[in-house]
C-alpha cells in the first residue's frame, strides 16, 4: 500500500512538474542550442511588429566565468549597426534642407576637393589619376565611393582628425562605379553631420534618433552602471572552447568620452533598444507619435539604391541609404522577404524589418570570429526559427 501511495505521490509531482515548466520557444531552443554546442555564451533576441515586441528571450550566459545570467537589459557592442542610424541624421538634414544627398562631400567638407584616385598599382607603387568627378553623400551613403578604410592614429581622434586624414588617401576606384564597405565613408557621414547641424556627432544623434525612440541605453560611451551590464565577448581558441576578448575597436576606456564616436561602429546597445529603432523605420519614421524622419524618407533609406551594382557580405543583396536590402531571397536570407531591411554588426549582433510580414528581428549576441558575421549559422538558425515561432 505505502509503494503505491508513493509511486501516485511522483506521478503527481511528475505531473505538476510538467505543468509548471513553460515549454522552450522554437528560437529559445535554437538559441539555447547553439549555447549548448558552445559556439555562443547565450543571447537576446526579440520578434516584434511596428507596435509591439512579441517576444524578447534571454538564453545562456553574459559572463561564462561568473555563469551571470543574460537578462534583456544587458549591453552589447553593435558595431556597424550603428551605421543605419548615421545614415538618419544624414536624411534629416536633407529634410531641414540644410544639405542633399546629391551634394560633392566637397561642399561640406573642403577638405575634400582635388582628391587623387588609384589608377594602377606597381609593386609598392601606386600610379594616381583624378577621378572622373568628385565623390557625393550618396556615394558615401551606399558605400560606393571608394574612401579606403585607414586606421585611427589615436583612441580619443576627433571625427574632424579622422576625415581630414581620409581627405588626403587616394580613392580606391572611380566614385559610383562599384561597391566596396567603406567604414571611413560613414564616418565622414558623421562629420558631415557635424558641419552642417553645428553639433558634435554624437549630440546629434542623442538628440534627433535616440531620444526620440525613447533608446535610454544606446550610446557610445557606457557609464559606470551600464559598463556592469555589457556582455561579454567571446572568440573560440584552437580547442573550440569560448574565451573571452576585449573589443579592440574602442579601446581608450569604455565610459570616456573624449573616445572616438565612431558613426560606422561605436555604439552599445540592448535588444530593446534596437528594436524601436527598426519600429520607427517601419512605422514610417515615426515613434509613439513622434516623428524622426518622413515617410517617404524612410522609404527612400529602405529601397535598392545600388542598381545591378554587386554589394554586400551575402549574395542577393543591394544597398540603400545606410541600410542592406535584400533583393533576393537566398541562403542566409531564404527566410526573409524581398524588401527586407536592416545591418548586422563585426561581432554578429543583426536586425532587420520585414516590411512584406510586419516583422523585425534583432538577434543580440558577442561572438567574435565568426568568418562573415552576416552569413554565420546562428543568424540563419534564429531567423528559421522566428519564422516557425510565428507561423509565417
Amino acid at each position: 500500500m505505502k509503494q503505491i501511495q508513493l509511486t501516485l505521490s511522483l506521478a503527481l509531482i511528475t505531473a505538476f512538474s510538467g505543468l509548471a515548466a513553460k515549454p522552450l520557444s522554437p528560437v529559445e531552443q535554437r538559441m539555447q542550442a547553439f549555447v549548448n554546442d558552445r559556439v555562443i555564451s547565450g543571447s537576446v533576441t526579440a520578434i516584434a511588429t511596428k507596435d509591439k515586441i512579441l517576444n524578447l528571450e534571454m538564453v545562456g550566459y553574459a559572463d561564462l566565468k561568473t555563469k551571470e545570467a543574460m537578462r534583456a537589459d544587458h549591453l552589447f557592442w553593435i558595431a556597424s549597426m550603428t551605421k543605419p542610424m548615421a545614415a538618419v541624421c544624414v536624411l534629416q538634414l536633407q529634410e531641414e534642407g540644410k544639405l542633399s544627398i546629391k551634394d560633392p562631400v566637397e561642399k561640406h567638407l573642403p577638405e575634400f576637393k582635388n582628391q587623387w584616385m588609384v589608377d594602377e598599382r606597381d609593386g609598392d607603387k601606386l600610379i594616381l589619376k583624378r577621378p572622373a568627378r568628385p565623390i557625393t553623400i550618396f556615394d558615401l551613403l551606399t558605400h560606393t565611393a571608394g574612401v579606403a578604410n585607414i586606421n585611427s592614429p589615436r583612441h580619443e581622434s576627433t571625427l574632424g582628425e579622422l576625415v581630414m586624414s581620409y581627405s588626403k588617401t587616394p580613392l580606391n576606384f572611380e566614385p559610383g562605379s562599384k561597391w566596396s564597405y567603406s567604414n571611413a565613408g560613414i564616418n565622414t557621414l558623421g562629420r558631415i553631420v557635424e558641419v552642417v547641424s553645428k553639433i558634435p556627432f554624437a549630440d546629434f544623434l542623442q538628440k534627433h534618433v535616440l531620444d526620440p525612440c525613447d533608446m535610454k541605453d544606446t550610446t557610445f560611451w557606457p557609464s559606470k552602471e551600464q559598463a556592469r551590464r555589457i556582455a561579454k565577448s567571446y572568440r573560440p581558441d584552437q580547442k573550440g572552447e569560448l574565451q573571452q576578448v576585449e573589443v579592440r575597436f574602442l579601446a581608450g576606456g569604455i565610459s570616456n568620452r573624449k573616445r572616438t564616436p565612431y558613426p560606422a561602429g561605436g555604439l552599445y546597445s540592448t535588444a530593446g533598444d534596437v528594436t524601436r529603432f527598426y519600429q520607427m523605420m517601419l512605422n514610417g519614421g515615426t515613434f509613439n507619435g513622434k516623428r524622426v524622419l518622413k515617410k517617404e524618407t524612410a522609404a527612400l533609406m529602405t529601397q535598392t539604391q545600388t542598381g545591378d551594382i554587386k554589394t554586400g557580405f551575402v549574395d542577393g543583396m543591394s544597398w540603400g541609404l545606410g541600410f542592406q536590402v535584400v533583393k533576393e531571397p537566398m541562403g542566409v536570407t531564404e527566410s526573409l522577404s524581398a524588401g527586407t531591411y536592416g545591418h548586422g554588426g563585426a561581432y554578429a549582433t543583426q536586425s532587420w524589418a520585414d516590411p512584406k510580414r510586419g516583422i523585425i528581428l534583432v538577434m543580440m549576441i558577442q561572438r567574435a570570429g565568426f568568418r562573415n558575421g552576416d552569413n554565420s549559422p546562428v543568424r540563419k538558425g534564429f531567423q528559421e526559427a522566428a519564422k516557425k515561432q510565428l507561423g509565417r
